[in-house]
């Protein structure tokens, strides 16, 4: 057994503290291998993500390499343009309004070099540039700046041969109505953006084609095309005989439609003055009012036929009855006087075809007051009208009913409505008593009578019917007959308010008619303002212009409405006394 310091001089301290060194050594090591391959690994990471960054570059710059450029040098092809507004159509499938391809001028300031420069060479082709608006477009530190919209073929062509860095073409869809003038009130127009703001193109865009078109939203194949209710080929006829009316009778404005009064359809309506939807702008100018449903005035005798209509649906008179037309009414500090007076007692049909003042009164009176305004209410003729048209005037009526105001709205003054709703109102008397709203789209007789609302009875209307027919054949509108289509109707002659005074020598006059009058399928009513007597005549009154107006548009457009001609001993005897 080995002695203790044996043991202990056996033990090396140095050694010991050597060995406690070189375990140390290996673990530092461990640790330089382990943070080496842990930089390795981000190095690669690093590497691999630079390289996907740099690939998804190369990816987007070949893509936008190959894709065709935003400025265009021409006309992009169709299937390429955005369709934003569907055709507008007549009944027979005619075309009211359409999209036509164009393109528009635009910069983009940043990459124009000289903006005096090519304000000058742009000058060449569009002389009427706002030079100094341009020169502040082409100036700013914008990305973009329209120049001018929807330019001709030719004017791209030139321009572009001008060369202008900066300088390039956008395809749009223009607006275009190949009639022109021919329906302008009734198809409306669209702004320079194609967005309807008038007639039934603004309609189709309250339908929701333009919430869309405000969203952005569009789509890129054609819309279904939306068919109207007018006939092109009577709407024609009717600017026609209008346009002719106002040069023969040296008028300021006429106005007219064609209504089918089983239906409610609008077959054709124009105001003249009117304008060129293709050029807008002429739609500001005063004077062409959509007189039709966007003015209102008093109509005049033309309201007597609701009056006798009144009258005989409330029991208070009857055909046979004798009504006190002798001398004149005084009433509220004025004297009321009919204009060819009789001066004597005359039946119900005399009333309404020496179209009496005092006669007319007297009926109104008999119904009372309150009858009065109720039945005018109920043929819609004091309220808004309700159609897809936009331009709809309110009537004017009194903040409250004197026996004043009964008396003189019994002839047609004190009360203004639009011309139209006067129309529907008289398809009403007609057609058996039902009134149907006017509508500008295709309806059927079977849709009409699901919203056709009864205001006088049957046997009202056919009297109604009599009183028209006895009044073109014996009364003041003869002129308006046309031989083999019975014609009936009522004129209207109204004295204007000049300087806040009726003037005898300013009038707006109306006529409105129904044919063929013993079955009636239209009606008629035209009206012109401030008409002057026709060239050998001292007179221009109703019968004399607003008659004949009618009869020259049936006779043109009874073919194209189906309507046949009745020749022979088709027609009843009329008797002035029953």
């Amino acid at each position: 057994m080995k002695s203790l310091r044996t043991i202990l001089t056996g033990i090396n301290p140095l050694a010991g503290q050597a060995g406690t060194r070189s375990a140390s050594q290996h673990g530092f090591e461990g640790v330089r291998k382990a943070q080496g391959a842990q930089a390795k690994n981000r190095m690669i990471i690093a590497i691999a993500c630079f390289g996907v960054f740099y690939a998804i570059i190369g990816g987007r710059l070949v893509q936008y390499g190959l894709r065709s450029p935003e400025t265009v040098s021409s006309i992009a092809r169709p299937d390429q343009l955005l369709v934003s507004r569907p055709d507008l159509l007549d009944r027979n499938g005619e075309v009211l309004a359409t999209d036509i391809r164009t393109v528009s001028l635009f910069a983009e300031p940043n990459k124009i070099i000289d903006a005096d420069e090519a304000i000058e060479l742009l000058a060449t082709v569009l002389p009427d540039l706002d030079m100094r608006g341009i020169h502040r477009k082409l100036s700013s530190n914008s990305r973009f700046q329209w120049l001018r919209r929807q330019l001709t073929p030719k004017q791209q062509s030139q321009i572009l041969s001008l060369g202008i860095p900066g300088i390039g073409f956008r395809p749009e869809t223009r607006r275009f109505y190949p009639g022109g003038p021919t329906a302008s009130h009734v198809v409306g127009h669209v702004n320079i953006d194609n967005r309807g703001i008038a007639g039934m193109e603004k309609y189709i865009d309250g339908q929701g084609l333009g919430d869309l078109a405000a969203a952005g939203l569009t789509v890129n194949e054609d819309m279904n095309p939306v068919k109207l209710s007018l006939d092109l080929r009577v709407q024609h006829v009717l600017r026609d005989e209008l346009a002719a009316a106002m040069d023969r009778y040296k008028a300021i404005a006429a106005a007219g439609v064609v209504l089918n009064i089983h239906t409610g359809e609008v077959i054709g309506m124009s105001s003249l003055p009117d304008y060129d939807p293709n050029n807008p702008v002429e739609a500001l100018q005063k004077d062409r009012l959509n007189r039709m449903s966007a003015g209102t005035y008093e109509m005049g005798s033309t309201f007597k036929v609701f009056t006798t209509a009144m009258g005989l649906d409330s029991g208070q008179i009857k055909l046979t009855d004798e009504i006190d037309a002798r001398g004149s009414i005084r009433i509220g500090g004025f004297t009321i006087r009919d204009f060819h007076g009789k001066n004597r007692m005359l039946t119900v049909p005399e009333v309404f075809i020496y179209s009496s003042n005092i006669g007319s009164a007297r009926i109104a009176d008999m119904v009372g007051i309150e009858g009065h305004q109720e039945f005018l209410t109920r043929l819609g003729l004091l309220s808004r009208m309700q159609t897809e048209l936009p331009e709809v005037a309110t009537p004017t009526q009194p903040s409250v009913w004197k026996k004043i105001n009964s008396v003189t709205i019994s002839f047609g003054h004190g009360v203004a409505t639009t011309p139209l709703q006067t129309a529907v109102a008289a398809a009403a008397l007609m057609n058996g008593g039902k009134l149907i709203e006017p509508t500008f789209m295709p309806r059927t007789a079977e849709e009409a009578d699901k919203v056709a609302v009864r205001v006088i009875q049957p046997s009202t209307s056919k009297s109604m019917r009599d009183l028209m027919e006895m009044n073109v054949a014996k009364g003041s509108g003869r002129r308006a007959e046309v031989e083999g289509f019975h014609v009936g109707g009522k004129t209207g002659t109204a004295e204007k308010v000049v300087n806040g005074r009726y003037s005898s020598a300013v009038r707006f006059n109306a006529f409105v008619s129904a044919f063929p009058i013993d079955n009636p399928d239209y009606v008629v009513l035209v009206v012109i303002d401030e008409p002057k007597p026709e060239e050998g005549k001292s007179s221009a009154t109703a019968g004399l212009n607003a008659a004949p107006m009618v009869s020259a548009i049936i006779r043109r457009s009874a073919g194209f409405l189906g309507v046949k001609p009745r020749f022979g001993n088709g027609s009843q005897e009329l008797s002035l006394s029953y």
